[in-house]
């Protein structure tokens, strides 16, 4: 029997540090690990990597029980997957231990999965509306420009009256993709 770990942040910005220190410290041998949204391919492909390591008798151990992914669906697949090849699941948080195969174990499992869902489904919604909020107050999301509206205009003018593109991105030390997009606009 061993003990394999799973650990993954949505974001590269997130820090694996306190999850990888924490199954280290309960005892893993192996750790899965990755910097990927829960919905994304490569956390789909880290999973099929740790189902693929996983041999009977071995449990795999998640701080919590959302670092599977993100939607109740997968986290579902993905404890089936692993209790078919005859291995055991536990959340550090003490939601989830499927070494316990009773109705009722079973039941709090889907149950719990739900409960993970809303949550993941209630933060998504507080982000959209604090975005939407953000928005009404005049924020302004993503880089800034390179640019200021005075050169805008100034490029502009200087594109009508025969200046090429290229010229004006060494004037102005951008890319001729990005005097292409004050030209577009």
């Amino acid at each position: 029997m061993q003990l394999i770990g799973f650990a993954r942040v949505s974001t590269s910005s997130q820090d694996l540090a306190n999850q990888l220190k924490t199954l280290e410290e309960y005892g893993c041998n192996k750790v899965f690990h990755g910097k990927q949204s829960g919905k994304s391919k490569e956390n789909e492909l880290k999973l099929k990597e740790l189902v693929d390591y996983v041999r009977e008798g071995d449990t795999v151990v998640v701080t919590k029980l959302d670092r599977l992914g993100r939607s109740l669906k997968s986290i579902l697949e993905t404890i089936q997957q692993i209790t078919d090849k005859g291995a055991t699941l536990k959340t550090l948080d003490g939601a989830i231990d499927t070494t316990n195969s009773s109705p009722f174990a079973q039941a709090q499992l889907n149950l719990i999965g739900t409960f993970a869902q809303l949550e993941r489904d209630l933060i998504v919604q507080r982000t959209t509306e604090g975005r939407e909020a953000a928005k009404d107050k005049g924020v302004k999301f993503g880089r800034k420009s390179v640019l200021t509206e005075e050169q805008r205009k100034s490029i502009k003018k200087k594109l009508s009256n025969g200046a090429t593109v290229y010229a004006l991105a060494k004037e102005y030390e951008v890319s001729r993709q990005t005097i292409m997009r004050v030209r577009d606009n």
